[in-house]
């Protein structure tokens, strides 16, 4: 090791030193995210998410029971985003500053969705984990839990009626897949699912 990786050695170990329990575990839980968003609940282990924060893996047992309890701490933190989002960009639409795009506080909240999922993958991949893993009672209790609180949050943010929220999270759904795929519309007839289906039937005929 060299003479400065020595010194910022010294100078990590001094900030893990001053950190508190709970500074300590907000950091664990924003480092779970990321590593849960990549290898999911069953694919992630303990150990990749301690060495993120610089701890030993003892020590991440001492602040969560268990990888699972660890794994709700994450989901629970990717909705308040979600949640954190809709509200800023409903207080930018009702203070004039969502821009002529935007028509309502729902248009407002779904273009910072999509700006969200096109600048971050980290979110977009930890909620798809999370449904992945509702296998797991604890999980799937959660989920729909936290799901239900976005659903009650837009409709109280945006005043709209349950038809329009309905369609609200369904495109919010389609915006998923699409990004999961790194691709901007999931339609019949866009332009990529066309060139597939061309490529599809081309090769069945060679």
């Amino acid at each position: 090791m060299s003479e400065e990786e020595q010194r910022a050695e010294v100078v990590a170990q001094g900030r893990r030193q001053r950190l508190s329990a709970a500074q300590r575990r907000a950091e664990l839980i924003e480092a779970a995210a990321i590593e849960f968003a990549s290898g999911g609940l069953h694919g992630t282990p303990v150990a990749r998410i301690a060495r993120r924060v610089g701890v030993a893996q003892p020590y991440v047992f001492s602040l969560f029971t268990s990888k699972l309890e660890l794994f709700l701490a994450a989901i629970a933190y990717g909705f308040d985003r979600v949640a954190d989002l809709f509200r800023m960009a409903a207080g930018d639409f009702a203070a004039g500053r969502a821009g002529p795009e935007c028509e309502d506080a729902l248009a407002a909240m779904g273009m910072a969705y999509k700006r969200m999922l096109d600048e971050s993958r980290v979110y977009l991949m930890l909620q798809l984990q999370s449904y992945a893993a509702c296998d797991e009672l604890a999980v799937r209790t959660l989920v729909r839990a936290r799901y239900a609180g976005l659903v009650a949050l837009v409709q109280e943010l945006s005043g709209a009626d349950e038809e329009q929220v309905d369609e609200f999270f369904r495109r919010g759904m389609a915006l998923n897949v699409a990004a999961a795929m790194g691709v901007e519309d999931i339609a019949a007839g866009c332009d990529w699912v066309q060139a597939e289906l061309r490529s599809a039937a081309h090769a069945e005929r060679r």
